[in-house]
C-alpha cells in the first residue's frame, strides 16, 4: 500500500472536476471508468475505493462494490464506529482527508475531499457538478480519516477555516423566530409546503427546504445558508 494513499484519493477526485451531479445516483465503486453523474457520498466512496480497494460510507462496507449504496448517514455511522474523527482544521491540512456535514433527520448532509490546503474537491450540486471549492465559510461537523489508509502529515501552519455565516437548520430544540416565518412564507409561495407558518424550523420545513433546493439545482442539505436564502429571496440576519 502506498505511503501517500491519501494523495491518491485526492488525485482520483481531481480527475473528475467538471463532471455532472445527480442527487441519489448509484455509482459502481469498482468501475474505474465511471465519469458521472455523481452525488457527494457516492463520489467520496468511489474515490476511496478506487485508491485503496476499501468500501467505506456504504450501506454494506463488506458487500458487493458494484451495488454498494453510499450515503452521508453511512459515512456518519462509519466514522463514529470504525474511523478516526479529526478536527476540520486537521482535515483541511491533510490531502485526501474527508470533511462531513451530518445529514438532517430523514434528509441528507454533504461530504467533500480535502486538498490539504484549505480547499475541496466535491460533487456539489446539479448546478455546479464536481467542483473545486473551499472549506471556509461553510458549516461542517467532522473531519475523517478512513481506517487502512495512510495519509501524509498535515500542514500544521495552515490556519483554521473561517466559520460559516448565519445558517438556519434543524436543531434540537427547534430554531424559532420571525426569520423562520419569512422562510416558510417564501417556501409556500414557491409551491413547497413548509407545514404551519409558525416560525418554527421543524422537520416539515427542513424537508420543504431540501425539495426547494433540488428544484433550483442547489446542494440539497435542508439548511438555509446564503445561496438558499438568496434563491428564496429572504435575507439572512
Amino acid at each position: 500500500m502506498s505511503a501517500m494513499i491519501g494523495l491518491e484519493i485526492l488525485n482520483k477526485a481531481e480527475q473528475h472536476v467538471g463532471e455532472k451531479y445527480f442527487f441519489g445516483v448509484s455509482v459502481p465503486k469498482n468501475n474505474p471508468n465511471w465519469h458521472g453523474p455523481w452525488d457527494c457520498a457516492e463520489f467520496a466512496s468511489w474515490c476511496v475505493f478506487q485508491a485503496s480497494n476499501i468500501l467505506y460510507g456504504c450501506d454494506n462496507d463488506r458487500g458487493d462494490p458494484s451495488v454498494a449504496d453510499a450515503y452521508t448517514g453511512y459515512w456518519k455511522r462509519d466514522v463514529e464506529t470504525l474511523g478516526q474523527i479529526i478536527t476540520v482544521q486537521q482535515a483541511a491540512a491533510t490531502p485526501g482527508a474527508l470533511v462531513l456535514r451530518f445529514p438532517q433527520p430523514n434528509g441528507t448532509g454533504h461530504i467533500v475531499l480535502s486538498d490539504g490546503r484549505g480547499g475541496t474537491v466535491e460533487a456539489h450540486s446539479t448546478n455546479s457538478g464536481v467542483i473545486r471549492s473551499q472549506l471556509a465559510n461553510r458549516r461542517w461537523d467532522a473531519g475523517i480519516l478512513v481506517p487502512g489508509i495512510t495519509y501524509s502529515g498535515p500542514d500544521l501552519n495552515l490556519s483554521e477555516p473561517a466559520p460559516p455565516p448565519s445558517i438556519i437548520r434543524l436543531t434540537s430544540p427547534n430554531t424559532l423566530g420571525l426569520q423562520i416565518r419569512e422562510i416558510q412564507r417564501a417556501l409556500d409561495q414557491a409551491g413547497f409546503n413548509p407545514g404551519d407558518i409558525d416560525g418554527v424550523f421543524g422537520p416539515h420545513t427542513a424537508a420543504a427546504v431540501a425539495a426547494f433546493q433540488l428544484s433550483k439545482g442547489l446542494l440539497p442539505d435542508g439548511e438555509v445558508g446564503p445561496q438558499t436564502a438568496a434563491a428564496l429571496g429572504v435575507p439572512l440576519g
